[in-house]
């Protein structure tokens, strides 16, 4: 995984690494349906969020296994079957590298790293695996030294920084429709707003309520020479399917409820991604960038991937339409559904390759609650 680890932004991950070997552990977060923890430094500040592979909400060492048998018992209001098990740290790695590549800023800056702690949740053979060794390396050193490794196994995951001076978007919002925001205030916010929609519509977010967009607001007098309002789009997990929800449920966008919804795109905001969204050499790059972050996984399917490229693209394109014809948010969501792959040109025996034209379909089938 050199890749992600490479880009990560060492200097917190140092840091990070030091507080634990100083006895400053990560803290689990009890919100949620999976296993996640806020990163400190030395001093207990927090760094960041770490979301493990292996504790995702269908994982094997999650920590809140009640959600096991809820998709057990009642497959309808638990899961998606629209997404790959266990990809929720690429999908978090995968949106924040599409937010940049787009040039949003509304991602805070997330890396795939490898992390280790007595906090996170291992399974009882680990743990006595590690005091073993701890303890032959104390009574027989010259065993001990041949351990390839003594302490617990790092966990792969999810390295999200953390940002402070934010609040859930629900109670900004129930704020400003009591004291309505100043125009040049408004303009900024729609501003924001359009970016997160840009975000959640190109990797098609099931997971996106008002509850897990940030917006943090400085009244004037306060930050000046900055942004007076700004948005942070996290918990981006459950993200990239590789079909449109076409079973139980839509998983639509909450935002789209918001009045913000109804306004047209801005200017500034086609001007921003439009010519990139239309160009489908950017459009091809990206899905090159994603396909070195994916296929990096031990679970990784290329044919699975492809799919999962085919919806993007679909929505890249509904995207590129919506700008150009000055549709608002809500009539982008409204639009038909849109697939489209990349053409296959066939190959020698069970190895097939595809090719470079692409094709076009809209996915009709519609889930059984939908509000769209």
């Amino acid at each position: 995984f050199k890749f992600f680890v490479d880009l990560c932004n060492l200097r917190e991950i140092c840091r990070a690494e030091q507080a634990i070997e100083g006895g400053v552990f990560p803290e689990r977060i009890s919100q949620g349906s999976s296993g996640s923890y806020f990163v400190k430094d030395s001093k207990g500040k927090i760094l960041g969020v770490f979301k493990p592979k292996s504790e995702e909400p269908y994982g094997h060492l999650n920590p809140k296994w009640t959600k096991y048998f809820h998709k057990l018992c009642c497959p309808c209001c638990f899961g998606r079957g629209c997404l790959i098990p266990n990809q929720g740290y690429l999908s978090e790695v995968a949106a924040s590298h599409v937010d940049t590549r787009l040039g949003l800023g509304v991602v805070p800056k997330t890396k795939a790293v490898y992390l280790v702690s007595e906090t996170f949740h291992y399974n009882t053979i680990d743990r006595a695996k590690s005091r073993g060794k701890k303890y032959a390396l104390e009574m027989v050193p010259k065993v001990g030294r041949h351990f390839h490794r003594v302490g617990l196994p790092p966990k792969l995951g999810s390295f999200q920084l953390f940002v402070e001076g934010y609040h859930e978007a629900d109670y900004w919002l129930r704020r400003f429709e009591a004291e309505p925001l100043p125009e040049n205030i408004r303009k900024q916010l729609q501003s924001q707003f359009e970016r997160l929609v840009i975000l959640d519509y190109v990797i098609r977010n099931t997971d996106r309520g008002n509850d897990n967009w940030l917006i943090k607001y400085e009244k004037s007098g306060e930050g000046e020479g900055e942004k007076a309002i700004q948005i942070a789009a996290i918990d981006n997990g459950l993200a990239f399917p590789f079909k449109h929800p076409d079973e139980w449920r839509a998983y639509p966008f909450h935002w789209a409820c918001l009045p913000q919804a109804k306004v047209p795109f801005s200017q500034e905001t086609r001007e921003l991604v439009l010519s990139r969204l239309s160009d489908m050499n950017f459009v091809q790059d990206l899905c090159e960038d994603l396909y070195e972050m994916f296929m990096a996984d031990k679970g990784f399917d290329k044919t699975m991937f492809e799919k999962q490229m085919s919806v993007m693209r679909g929505q890249i394109l509904n995207l590129s339409q919506a700008l150009k014809d000055n549709k608002t948010p809500i009539q982008l969501v409204q639009m038909p559904r849109v697939v489209v792959e990349r053409s296959r040109t066939g190959g020698q025996g069970r190895v097939v390759t595809l090719g470079t034209a692409f094709t076009q379909t809209f996915h009709c089938k519609r889930p059984f609650f939908s509000s769209w």
